[in-house]
């Protein structure tokens, strides 16, 4: 068991293990030499694991949304159109990526406090007849989870489009056998469940999406996914310079979880995401997401009433050194965010509960004092 003398709590960054960390320091290696090519082969087949599938796995150097770009640059054409449902600020992003690129979006509104259902999307697709349609599995933003992806990846199959998911905060905490389900684009980054730094993105690509990928020309020089299978199978390397330091430091973190055991990794986000949950209905507080749409990850409550949001992360970080986040656009102010995932463990959540207790009471919120820490110790005595 992890225990850190400051903790991240937050939808990411997160806690990084001190191996991961380690391997950071290792010496600079020759990103065009015997060493590193060896390293890149490793890391490709140990992403083939994080996303449970025998497809290519492409890494990169960029943040989360590179890799969402990459989707777009190499797979839809000007005009072409995407299925954007809208459920928070992160759907939005990849909405205006499509735009950018002069692709069409096709978007509707999901009720607040509610992802996306596969009842939503199969009554669009009977209307409207899309190229790709791209899903947030997880959205970091407010807290909700898309619970019947599997289904959702049916229905636009049989309506002839691709489906590609945003699965930046979600995947490795919750269920997401990428192939298994047929998810033809899934995209990842280094700083969430994987417990890695950031700096890297991923995505994979089914045998289905190669087909289009190959029969479009690239719309992105650095992205072009094209040119970073061609250098991976005739070099073992990548086509630009890579952040070799976080590419090694990825790699531990993706050993870590092979030892680990990716059902048991996804199920210890499950079990502290319901610690989490137990623990903030015992202390009266009122999660945002419903109930059948809450995420394993993010963890989103409402701030009560005459508590300002920026007072309660102050002195969760001041006087107990743990970092939370708060809300983002129209959420703004009324909700503050944690962030269950990495290597979150109970340690991590019986503390940051503790202190988020001591802190509502001393900003004036009626609570007693451990009733949110009994209620998430009753979770953990039951595994």
């Amino acid at each position: 068991m992890y225990m850190m003398s400051k903790l991240l709590m937050i939808p990411g960054p997160t806690n990084v293990p001190p191996r991961v960390l380690e391997a950071m320091y290792r010496p600079i290696i020759n990103h065009r030499g015997p060493e590193f090519e060896a390293l890149y082969a490793e890391l490709f087949e140990n992403l083939k694991y994080f996303f449970q599938t025998s497809w290519d796995v492409i890494p990169f150097t960029s943040s989360g949304t590179g890799a969402i770009e990459c989707v777009v640059s190499n797979a839809i054409a000007p005009g072409d159109k995407v299925l954007v449902p809208l459920y928070g600020n992160f759907t939005n992003r990849i909405k205006e990526i499509v735009e950018a690129y002069g692709g069409k979006a096709i978007t509707f509104e999901v009720p607040k406090r509610e992802a996306v259902t596969a009842k939503q999307i199969e009554e669009t697709l009977a209307r409207e007849s899309v190229k790709m349609v791209y899903i947030v599995f997880n959205e970091t933003s407010t807290g909700v989870a898309v619970k019947d992806l599997k289904e959702i990846a049916r229905i636009a199959h049989e309506h002839g489009a691709l489906i590609a998911v945003d699965a930046i905060s979600g995947l490795g905490g919750d269920e997401l056998p990428v192939e298994e389900w047929q998810i033809d684009f899934c995209v990842a980054a280094s700083q969430k469940c994987l417990a890695g730094p950031p700096g890297m993105s991923m995505v994979s690509i089914s045998d289905r999406a190669w087909e289009i990928v190959n029969s479009m020309k690239p719309r992105s020089h650095y992205f072009n996914l094209k040119l970073y299978k061609k250098f991976f199978l005739e070099r073992r390397q990548p086509p630009f310079t890579p952040a070799v330091s976080i590419f090694i430091a990825v790699n531990e973190a993706l050993k870590l979880l092979k030892e680990e055991g990716i059902e048991n990794r996804i199920k210890r986000h499950r079990i502290c995401a319901e610690a989490f949950y137990k623990a903030f209905e015992a202390m009266g507080l009122k999660c945002y997401a419903k109930p059948e749409f809450r995420s394993n990850t993010v963890i989103t409550i409402e701030v009560p009433e005459g508590i300002r949001d920026v007072d309660v992360r102050r002195i969760m970080r001041e006087k107990y050194n743990i970092s939370i986040a708060g809300g983002m656009a129209d959420l703004r102010g009324k909700v503050i965010r944690i962030g269950s995932m990495g290597i979150i463990n109970q340690s991590m959540v019986i503390t940051t509960i503790s202190a988020l207790e001591c802190t509502l009471k001393e900003l004036g919120y009626k609570v007693e004092l451990g009733s949110g820490v009994e209620a998430a110790l009753s979770v953990f005595s039951r595994f």
